[in-house]
C-alpha cells in the first residue's frame, strides 16, 4: 500500500496523520517527531504543524506535542523491538527500514576514542518517506545516453537535500536496466546495473530483495560503504553502469576514478546547488578538475515547483525543464 509507512508510527501519532486528506498524505515527504515539541510535517518544500485533531497550523503553540511514550514507542517500532541490534545505525545517526524509508535520529551522543559510539536518550526523529515515481527520468535520460557507443555517460546529479536526487536515480537505474529494445525501432538494450546502496534508500532492500523496481538486470550491494562497494562491483559483478547516492569523500572519488578507468559508466549524486561549489571539496574537486563527468543534472526546488538543468562536461547548458513541464511525476525522496 502507498501509505504503509503509517504503520511506523505509534497509535496516537498515526491517528493524527490519518486525518490528513488523502492527496496531501500522498505528498508528505517528512514527519518530524520531537519529544515535547510540536509535531511537524513537510511536503512540496512547505512545512506545517499538526494539531491534536489532525488539522494543520503554522502556529507551534497549537500543535500536538509527542510525549515520552510516543518517542519510546516510535523507537521500538522502527527498530523492530530490537534496539540492541541497531548499534551501527545508532552510531551513524539514522535507521533505514524496509521500503527505503530513512529515519534520522538525534539525542545524547556517547563518545569513545574521540568519536561517536552510539546515541542514547533519543528524542528527535525525522522520518523521510521514500517513493518510487516510474517515468520521472523520461526527459532526462536521453541526454545521458551516448547513442553512438550505446553507453551511458558519466553523470553527476546535484541538488540540496530533499530535492529528488534519490527518486531520479532510482528511475534511471530502472530504465537503464530494462532498456526499450522491442518497444520501438532502434531501441536500446538493457544494461547491467550495479547499485551501491549504502543507506538502503535507492532500492529499499529487505534481506537483499529490493522493495522498489530498479530493473531486471540490476545487482545491489545493500548497506555497503560506497567506496568499498564500487570496488567490489568492479572486481566481481562486471556492471555496465555503477550507481551510487551522495558521494563526496576522497575515497568515493578514488573509486569513481577506478570505475571510469575500467570502462564502467558512473551515475552518482552529490549535495550542492551549483557545480562550481564542488570544486572546493577535497574529493569531488579532483573529479571536476579532471573532467571525469560528461553530464551534470542540477535539481532546484522553488515555490513554483521543481526544475532540472542539464549541463555537458564543459558545464554548458543543454536543457532546462521548468516546473510547468510534465516530467512523468513529482520528485519527493
Amino acid at each position: 500500500m502507498a501509505d504503509d509507512w503509517l504503520q511506523l508510527f505509534p497509535e496516537k501519532v498515526r491517528a493524527l496523520l490519518k486525518c490528513l486528506p488523502l492527496p496531501l498524505l500522498g505528498m508528505v515527504e517528512e514527519i518530524r517527531v520531537r519529544e515535547g515539541r510540536p509535531l511537524e510535517i513537510n511536503y512540496s518544500g512547505k512545512y506545517h504543524f499538526l494539531r491534536a485533531n489532525g488539522s494543520l497550523t503554522q502556529r507551534p503553540e497549537e500543535a500536538y506535542r509527542p510525549d515520552r511514550e510516543d518517542s519510546h514507542r516510535l523507537l521500538d517500532l522502527i527498530s523492530n523491538h530490537s534496539l540492541y541490534t541497531m548499534e551501527e545505525e545508532l552510531r551513524k545517526g539514522f535507521i533505514t527500514i524496509p521500503g527505503g524509508h530513512r529515519i534520522g535520529l538525534a539525542g545524547r551522543t556517547v563518545l569513545s576514542g574521540g568519536g561517536v559510539e552510539h546515541l542514547r536518550d533519543i528524542t528527535s526523529f525525522n522520518v523521510r518517506i521514500a517513493r518510487e515515481v516510474p517515468g520521472v527520468a523520461d526527459k532526462v535520460l536521453p541526454y545521458l545516453l551516448d547513442k553512438g557507443r550505446q553507453r551511458m555517460m558519466h553523470t553527476l546529479i546535484l541538488s540540496p537535500p530533499q530535492h529528488g536526487k534519490t527518486t531520479l536515480l532510482r528511475d534511471i537505474a530502472r530504465q537503464i536496466s530494462l532498456g526499450d529494445l522491442g518497444k520501438r525501432e532502434g531501441g536500446r538494450p538493457g544494461l547491467k546495473v550495479g547499485i551501491v546502496d549504502e543507506r538502503s534508500e535507492i532500492a529499499g532492500s529487505r534481506r537483499g530483495i529490493p522493495a522498489f523496481d530498479v530493473g531486471p538486470r540490476t545487482d545491489i550491494l545493500d548497506g555497503c560503504p560506497k567506496a568499498e562497494g564500487m570496488m567490489m562491483m568492479i572486481r566481481s559483478l562486471s556492471p555496465d553502469v555503477l550507481i551510487a547516492d551522495e558521494i563526496g569523500r576522497p575515497e568515493d572519488a578514488e573509486a569513481v576514478t577506478e570505475a571510469l578507468h575500467a570502462g564502467i559508466s558512473v551515475i552518482a549524486s552529490a549535495h550542492g546547488k551549483e557545480v562550481i561549489e564542488l570544486a572546493r571539496r577535497p574529493g569531488l574537486g579532483g573529479l571536476l578538475e579532471q573532467k571525469m563527468f560528461e553530464r551534470y543534472v542540477i535539481l532546484h526546488r522553488s515555490e513554483a515547483g521543481l526544475s532540472f538543468r542539464i549541463l555537458d562536461g564543459q558545464k554548458r547548458g543543454l536543457l532546462l525543464i521548468s516546473p510547468g513541464d510534465r516530467l512523468g511525476g513529482d520528485l519527493h525522496a
